[in-house]
């Protein structure tokens, strides 16, 4: 397992960042500026000799004896300077030593206009012009920007040069030593400290800039943190609803402006309430990190993205060029899934282990142009895997009158239907094979367009479901049949076919108890047909509404009974009234093994101790067959087409229908 619980999205956001040691800032204060110290100390050298040679001027004025050698030492300790810098330049030398070339330069030109300097016999302008070696000690302290010790050293030599000379030199004037050796000192001392200063100031500046820059950067990995954090789900670690949609919306443009296709993905897990209910929250949460990291891995080769959408569900979008490419995506996605065989074993269908459902949508022109429309086509792609089996894959199918937007025009309509009379009942007779007698009747659902156009239960019943307009219909069907034919005891029993997301509705038993007291119809009258199929969890919700139903008195019939995995385990749970044998069952019969497997049903749910009723009889031959087996009730055009309710609050009369069912003595 890739991600754990702790680690997925771990971001500590008062973390402070580490700050570097002493000897390590002043390393870094060295490296950063050194690109730009180089050229400016290229630059001061240059500019330094120029002044330097230019100062041969006063040397013509003051000390004209001997300027012709102060001047061709200038020339020759400028140039031999400017030559060895530049070697050094070219060849990228450290700038630490590029200063000390700078550092030396100064003192040999000190000593270089010094030395001849001194052969003058103008005494008297000789001793003013010695104040020139002052420009020197400035230099190394100001001028250039040396580290405090080589400006502290290269002024120190020129001071302790200085008082050399005065050994040579020293006028008739003995406050002369006393006078310029203060001002030396003092030029030493007051430049040395300004030197100290500016350093200091620099490496201040240096610290400020560099502590603003941590902060900045702290700042932006926090602010960045934020961001992964805003857009991660903290769980698997994958993107969450946030961050898929900014994805989606980048697709869609792409979409838009350049035609470049892409499929929309939606996953689920199959019964994953049950599994979490069964191994436990932790072990829920295992198995989505499991699932999210084999997702992950599927759609690597894709490149595309993938995301927890909410709960069980997660989002796949890839660039894509046909729905070819769709359908092998999806498909690798539901299989890479199913191999991981992670053990299900509270599942009712059949499989134990996890799997999941998958609904895949497809750019296409006529598709419009809002992007909630291909996540729509998805999801109801989604709701169609989950209806056919789950552990499948659908694409949407516009043509499909049960994904396509048709589906969306029932939908609308349902919203409408009972305000508008859209809606209507008609009765099918359910007879005791005995006596012939209609012993109830099965309430079926009609609805109707808005121009009268009669529209299939087969489509409309299952949009309702999706839809969850299933609940005002349900409510709405059971009050009809209580006034239609209940209240005034035309007929003894009638059923109502019930959906799974009706018993899973909180409150449902309380608010049919309130129909019954509305009505004044005992509960007894009225029988819930529960239908198993792959939809019907059987979770401790739906065992407490029916336990709440049959306190009411309200039968309870197990519908369809054969056509999926959990009958058994039903039959074990719920203490049904009735059980429909489903009528495939009873149109097999007409082989030996059809028979016999019709027998086998029936031994099995009436050594249950439950009523039998076979739907679908439909001949003379089928009839026969279930007086041979001595069955209840049945169900079928044979022994009754669906009427409205009229018919079954006329007045009595001749039942052909009754007389049929009755054999001869």
């Amino acid at each position: 397992m890739k991600h754990t619980l702790a680690d997925v999205v771990e971001i500590d956001l008062h973390k402070q960042p580490e700050r570097p040691l002493s000897a390590e800032l002043r390393s870094l204060y060295r490296k950063e500026g050194e690109s730009t110290r180089r050229h400016a100390t290229r630059q001061g050298l240059w500019v330094a000799v120029l002044i330097y040679v230019l100062f041969s001027i006063p040397d013509i004025l003051l000390i004209w004896d001997v300027a012709t050698y102060t001047i061709v030492a200038r020339f020759v300790v400028g140039i031999a300077v400017l030559i060895a810098f530049e070697i050094q330049f070219h060849r990228n030398v450290k700038t630490d030593w590029l200063d000390r070339t700078c550092a030396a330069a100064l003192v040999l030109g000190y000593v270089g206009w010094l030395c001849p300097a001194m052969m003058s016999h103008q005494m008297q302008n000789l001793s003013y012009y010695m104040v020139f070696g002052a420009i020197f000690m400035m230099g190394a302290n100001l001028f250039f920007s040396f580290q405090f010790r080589l400006s502290l050293m290269t002024s120190g030599i020129v001071l302790g040069i200085f008082f050399l000379s005065l050994l040579s030199f020293f006028p008739d004037n003995s406050a002369y030593p006393l006078a310029f050796g203060t001002f030396y000192v003092s030029c030493f001392v007051f430049t040395s400290y300004v030197n100290w200063k500016l350093n200091r100031e620099r490496y201040n500046v240096f610290l400020n800039a560099f502590e603003a820059r941590l902060q900045q950067k702290e700042a932006s990995e926090r602010g960045d943190a934020l961001l992964r954090l805003s857009n991660t789900d903290p769980l698997t670690g994958l993107e969450n609803r946030r961050a898929i949609d900014q994805r989606l919306r980048d697709y869609w443009a792409g979409w838009q402006s350049h035609r470049t296709s892409f499929a929309a993905i939606l996953i689920d897990v199959d019964f994953f309430k049950k599994y979490n209910d069964c191994y436990g929250h932790q072990e829920g949460d295992r198995c989505l990190i499991l699932v999210a990291d084999a997702l992950t891995d599927s759609i690597r080769s894709y490149n595309g993205s993938i995301g927890r959408y909410g709960g069980e569900e997660f989002i796949v979008l890839a660039r894509v060029e046909s729905k070819d490419q769709v359908r092998e995506l999806a498909e690798t996605i539901c299989r890479t899934v199913e191999n991981m065989g992670l053990v299900h074993q509270q599942r009712r269908d059949g499989m134990s282990i996890v799997t999941v459902s998958v609904g895949a949508a497809f750019t296409r022109s006529e598709a419009g142009t809002k992007l909630e429309k291909i996540i729509h086509e998805a999801d109801r792609a989604l709701y169609g895997a989950k209806a056919s089996g789950r552990n499948c894959v659908k694409l949407f199918d516009p043509n499909d009158p049960h994904s396509s937007d048709e589906s969306e025009n029932v939908a609308a309509l349902l919203k409408i239907a009972t305000a508008q009379n859209l809606v209507s009942l008609v009765y099918q007779p359910i007879r005791n094979v005995s006596s012939g007698n209609v012993e109830a009747v099965e309430a079926l659902m009609r609805l109707t367009m808005i121009d009268g156009t009669s529209v299939s239960p087969g489509l409309f019943i299952p949009i309702a479901e999706r839809t969850g307009a299933i609940l005002n219909l349900g409510y709405w069907a059971i009050r009809t049949v209580c006034c239609e034919l209940l209240i005034d005891n035309h007929v003894r029993v009638v059923s109502v076919n019930v959906s799974p997301i009706q018993l899973k509705t909180p409150g449902f038993a309380t608010s049919v108890a309130a129909i019954l007291g509305e009505t004044g119809v005992a509960g007894g009258r009225l029988a819930f047909e529960i239908t198993e199929g792959l939809e019907m969890e059987m979770n401790s919700d739906i065992l407490r509404c029916i336990s709440d139903l049959k306190t009411l008195g309200i039968k309870i019939w197990l519908d369809d009974f054969g056509t999926g995995f959990a009958g058994l385990s039903w039959l074990r749970l719920i203490d049904f009234d009735t059980v429909k044998i489903d009528r495939s069952f009873l149109h097999d019969s007409n082989t030996p093994r059809g028979e016999a497997m019709l027998q086998d049903i029936i031994g099995l749910v009436r050594n249950r101790g439950h009523k039998i009723l076979v739907e679908g009889v439909e001949t003379d031959e089928q009839l026969a067959l279930m007086h041979e087996f001595r069955i209840d009730q049945v169900q079928g055009f044979h022994v009754g087409r669906p009427a409205p309710a009229e018919k079954f609050r006329a007045k009595p009369h001749v039942d052909e229908d009754a007389s049929r069912l009755r054999r001869p003595a």
